[in-house]
């Protein structure tokens, strides 16, 4: 029997899908599912029996056959539950590895965990690789973005499959590189996941907006939507919001209407703010999204809320095409700041885990497929390029026209939103983000005084040389001791 390309482990929608993708370009897959308690058993043939029968899919219901059915060195595509369930399986794989063999973790998977186990797998003599996968359920099928990173000695084994499955690029380039060593890839689809955080929170409160003030049909958002879509605003969100403002339920009402305000999430957005607070990196807007979705899930005490502060309706006095040119403007502005920091948090990362991430490539491997491409990641790239060492994307000659263009609408907005008690959270501190950037000045002065008040913190003065630090016994009672100086 002719062995397997690769092998493929978790047959839910992403491995499934994954599966038909590799098979589709000519590679030969084997399958496997792991039995879970209270999960039904036969995923595996009712598979091979459904979407893959008749294709060069084989198989397993057993992990040791499984393993034999691979030709060498066995490349190996765990598509399961992040956490312990990826360290169960592994431990479950060694003792029927052989040296040289690959395991591929394409779940989202912290990146801690996947440093860990590249460390781990090598040890042994295998190598891992943590690759981020991008895309849903679509991308699966059709073309993904792939953010592979780890063992990079594995890379050459693993790159035609992976590479052949990933989408395409306008220009026809595969959006999948190798990223680097670690859990580089897995960190990066991290980001990237937080940008789809922000990008969604910002969607919406333009949704809001537009509903709220010009109490717009759900037709007709659709089609504004439509029409951003096919300028600066272009990308895969705003094309899919669109498409669900027309969906119509089998009764001819509108789903969107019918949906909770209630927003789920999985922990990337919140890992993405908890490792940019550790790196000391600013991500306001895409914590706030983070937060905006937990505010969210307080359904019944925002109702009570609600009713305790009996909010005035907003004004329906406003100019259509004018606001809608707010909004865009707003919307698109917005945008370029939530890239910008998720860029700089990558930029950080690579400095503090000698990752030597080249953004430019990045910017381009999410081009097609993934959940975030958007029409500006050329210009993300070209501003890379042009310089790698760029501290923020604000700061490129093309991205700060672009801001100053949309500002006076930016502005504009957020104090029309406020001034109508519609919370804008993600745009609002979008803008505040950009101002604090461009601040030369900041009261941060104060904010150290009270510190050292407090706590003998000390502070550095603008009539010393940078980095020499001082105490003042402010009530005149104290001692001269003072705390060291550093940044948590």
């Amino acid at each position: 029997m002719k062995k397997s390309d690769i092998g493929i482990i978790g047959l839910a929608v992403m491995g499934e899908n994954l599966t038909l993708n590799l098979e589709s370009k000519g590679w030969l897959v084997s399958v496997y599912n792991r039995t879970v308690a209270g999960v039904e058993e036969g995923v595996v043939d009712r598979f091979t029996s459904g979407r893959a029968k008749d294709k060069n899919i084989v198989g397993f219901n057993q992990l040791g056959e499984f393993v034999n059915s691979l030709q060498a060195p066995r490349k190996i595509m765990m598509m399961v539950r992040a956490g312990t369930p990826v360290d169960e399986l592994i431990e479950q794989l060694i003792p029927l590895l052989s040296a040289g063999d690959i395991l591929i973790d394409g779940g989202n998977s912290n990146y801690k965990d996947t440093e860990r186990r590249v460390e781990q797998l090598e040890k042994k003599g295998f190598y891992f690789i943590g690759a981020g996968v991008s895309g849903g359920e679509e991308g699966a099928l059709n073309g993904a973005s792939i953010m592979p990173g780890g063992s990079v000695d594995a890379w050459r084994d693993v790159r035609p499959i992976l590479q052949s499955i990933a989408a395409k690029a306008e220009d026809g380039a595969p959006c999948c590189e190798w990223i680097g060593g670690g859990g580089s890839g897995h960190f990066v689809k991290m980001i990237h996941n937080g940008i789809e955080y922000g990008d969604m929170q910002l969607i919406s409160e333009a949704y809001f907006i537009m509903k709220a003030l010009l109490e717009s049909s759900n037709d007709e958002m659709a089609d504004c939507f439509s029409h951003w879509n096919e300028g600066k605003l272009k990308s895969y969100l705003i094309e899919i919001t669109s498409h669900i403002l027309k969906y119509k339920d089998a009764d001819g009402s509108y789903v969107i209407d019918k949906i909770l305000d209630v927003a789920g999430q999985k922990g990337t957005g919140k890992w993405t703010v908890i490792n940019a607070l550790e790196l000391g990196m600013p991500l306001n807007l895409i914590a706030t999204a983070v937060f905006e979705r937990t505010i969210s899930a307080w359904k019944e005490i925002r109702i009570e809320a609600a009713q305790a502060f009996n909010r005035e309706a907003p004004k329906k006095t406003y100019v259509t095409e004018q606001l809608l040119v707010e909004v865009e403007n707003s919307l698109y502005a917005s945008k370029l700041v939530s890239y910008a920091q998720g860029f700089s948090v990558l930029k950080q990362a690579s400095e503090e885990f000698g990752w030597m991430l080249d953004l430019a490539a990045i910017a381009r491997l999410w081009r097609g497929g993934c959940i975030i491409r958007s029409a500006f990641l050329n210009n993300i790239a070209k501003a890379f390029e042009e310089d790698p060492q760029l501290f923020s994307l604000l700061l490129a000659p093309y991205f700060k026209d672009e801001i100053l263009n949309a500002l006076p609408y930016w502005k504009k907005l957020v104090s029309v939103a406020v001034r109508e008690e519609l919370p804008v959270p993600a745009v609002s501190s979008a803008l505040n983000y950009f101002y604090s950037l461009t601040a030369s000045w900041l009261p941060a002065n104060l904010i150290q005084a009270q510190r050292d008040y407090f706590g003998a913190h000390t502070f550095e003065r603008i009539d010393l040389p940078r980095g020499v630090y001082v105490h003042t016994n402010w009530k005149g009672d104290g001692e001269n001791t003072k705390s060291g100086s550093y940044n948590a």
